[in-house]
């Protein structure tokens, strides 16, 4: 078995290609493989109708390939064009690379597996020996393919969210598909206008906005809005994590208010603001200590401890009750920043209430946030805006790709 063969079918080609020559060539440490690719003459080559149509020339195009050893391998080939039928010319599509890429599929499902495995796109160009640049423009190829065969359809409960491309820059917002746990959508933006997009996006799929039953979001005003306008049939259960954020922000207002008095309050933020069963014994002894010395910051735990109750309350009638008494508490008590919390609660009564009719919150997108935080730490931030949308997808998508696996 001569080389041409071996490289023939380790490449996985078959009649009519063919390995024309090998040519191993290069400077003193830059070593390269150039594989060149023929086809038997008088080949035939098939249009789109699948009618076998002759040659009428050829082209050079050049790929580059998974590295050989330590040296870049680079294919060549003069693709053949043929003209079909009804008298136009057609470029072949060949076997071991996609239309208009520079890399060979093999090339670029590792390219893919890589970025799959939490390795930054600029590490991977750095290993592959190809400008960053182009590593994206395949990583856009595929995720964009694989948006176009996705499916959302089914959806009928939503959680929308946040985040930031950078600290502090740009925003996309997040549609995600509560029941299927994955994002059906990310847009530019954080405002009203996201909600109109998502809606948009849905629609191209026949997803009519009466089909969305549930909508989780945070307290945001411009949610609130961009919900009553892109769906509105549903129902609003607000996030019950941001609003147990606010209580506990309110109970942190209290704690630094007493701190300015009583030193010994130093270091112990979280002893009031940590689940009572995440905490350590000598936090147990502590918090048992400061609320019984200091009147105000008691007050403040007992009702902190007690709104929690409100999230295991069995039907909505029972947590309107409890929620009236609680509020009615919060009066007695004559703390400003229960007091102002209390007023935010009134002013979202129902969508508070509905958590116990929905049970939805957007844990499932806190989950999701965590894993494009760490894309973005990995990434040290994405400048692009369009590239962390398309890393969002590819992450938390759950999408289906067409390119070969690639097992590293």
């Amino acid at each position: 078995m001569n080389s041409d063969t071996l490289f023939g079918m380790a490449l996985g080609l078959t009649s009519p290609w063919q390995v024309d020559s090998i040519d191993f060539s290069g400077t003193e440490g830059r070593q390269e493989l150039h594989i060149r690719i023929s086809f038997a003459r008088g080949s035939r080559f098939a249009d789109q109708s699948g009618e076998p149509c002759p040659v009428h020339d050829t082209v050079e195009r050049r790929w580059q390939h998974l590295n050989f050893f330590e040296h870049t391998c680079y294919l060549h080939c003069r693709v053949p064009r043929i003209r079909t039928g009804s008298g136009q010319v057609e470029t072949v599509a060949v076997p071991w690379a996609r239309p208009g890429s520079g890399f060979t599929l093999l090339f670029e499902a590792l390219a893919m597996a890589l970025i799959e495995r939490e390795m930054p796109v600029n590490r991977v160009a750095e290993l592959m020996r190809v400008n960053p640049q182009r590593i994206w423009t395949v990583f856009n190829h595929w995720v964009c393919e694989g948006r176009q065969q996705d499916d959302p359809s089914g959806i009928t409960r939503l959680g929308v969210d946040e985040t930031s491309t950078r600290k502090g820059h740009n925003y996309i917002t997040v549609g995600v598909d509560l029941d299927a746990r994955r994002v059906a959508h990310a847009t530019e933006g954080k405002g009203k206008e996201t909600l109109s997009q998502i809606q948009k996006h849905l629609a191209s799929h026949e997803v009519k906005p009466s089909q969305i039953t549930d909508v989780s979001i945070d307290l945001s005003p411009a949610f609130i809005a961009g919900v009553g306008e892109a769906f509105p049939d549903a129902a609003i259960t607000f996030d019950h994590f941001h609003v147990t954020q606010l209580l506990n922000k309110a109970m942190d207002k209290v704690r630094k208010l007493e701190r300015k008095e009583h030193a010994d309050l130093k270091g112990h933020k979280y002893t009031f603001l940590k689940n009572y069963d995440n905490l350590s014994e000598q936090q147990e002894q502590s918090l048992a200590e400061f609320i019984t010395l200091y009147p105000t910051l008691g007050t403040a735990y007992r009702l902190k401890v007690l709104f929690n109750d409100l999230w295991t309350m069995p039907d909505r009638k029972t947590a309107e009750a409890f929620l009236q008494q609680w509020c009615d508490e919060v009066d007695s008590a004559g703390i400003p920043a229960f007091q102002t919390f209390a007023n935010t609660v009134r002013a979202h009564w129902s969508g508070i209430i509905r958590f116990v009719e929905s049970h939805i919150s957007n844990g499932i997108l806190e989950g999701i946030n965590h894993k494009i935080q760490l894309a973005k730490r990995r990434a040290r931030g994405f400048r692009n805006t369009h590239n962390l949308i398309n890393m969002v997808y590819f992450l938390c998508g759950k999408l289906e790709f067409s390119y070969p696996r690639y097992s590293t």
